[in-house]
């Protein structure tokens, strides 16, 4: 038996049920660490549960922050560099990951705070997760800010991608399962997966065929 809601009784429920409701109900999301650093050299990694794909050609994602009302270092470090990581998680590490959500003061390092080593490579002003499998550079190429509910997106294209070469299909299809990527439901509740199939290109009037992994 379902229960049904309006618009109306989602307002009234209490905030941090809501939050939980909500941020449950759109089903199985990426959840990455943003590493980031700014002038000063001071680092900065968060966990985030908002990236999505926009693009391949070119290679952007998106990535949405909270309001303003909230320290929004990851968010203040990206807009002075224009550079920043993004780091998948796996079961190794995802305690660390949850823990940087904690309300760090800027001057802490979450990679101290929690463990996590940074890496750095030629080139690359941001700071790896050096404990990730699967991890990439995103350049800052557009910043809007969301009147609706005082949210910022921000539009990164991808300009660097390190990940292990036995993940990589002849099709250019990744298998982040391989790689032990994790994902994540509602705002705390971490889930490893279990592929099911891989299905060719659907096209009218023609069988869709399973594609071996």
């Amino acid at each position: 038996m379902n229960i049904t809601y309006l618009s109306d009784d989602i307002l009234s429920m209490e905030s941090k049920y809501r939050a939980s409701f909500i941020n449950s109900l759109g089903g199985f999301k990426s959840v990455v660490l943003i590493g980031t650093i700014n002038a000063n050299k001071q680092e900065n990694l968060a966990i985030f549960s908002s990236l999505f794909h926009i693009g391949a050609n070119p290679a952007l994602c998106g990535l949405i922050f909270r309001p303003i009302s909230e320290p929004r270092h990851s968010l203040d470090n990206i807009l002075e560099t224009k550079e920043y990581t993004i780091n998948h998680l796996n079961k190794k590490i995802y305690k660390q990951a949850h823990q940087t959500s904690a309300r760090y003061d800027k001057s802490i390092s979450e990679f101290n705070a929690t463990q996590l080593t940074a890496e750095y490579i030629p080139g690359i002003m941001a700071p790896f997760v050096k404990e990730s499998k699967i991890k990439f550079v995103c350049k800052l190429e557009q910043k809007i800010d969301l009147k609706i509910n005082g949210t910022t997106l921000l539009i990164g294209k991808i300009i660097y991608v390190s990940l292990p070469k036995k993940c990589i299909k002849t099709d250019g299809f990744i298998d982040i399962e391989k790689a032990g990527t994790i994902t994540l439901s509602g705002l705390d509740a971490y889930h490893k997966t279990n592929k099911i199939n891989r299905l060719s290109y659907a096209k009218p009037n023609s069988l869709i065929k399973n594609i071996p992994f």
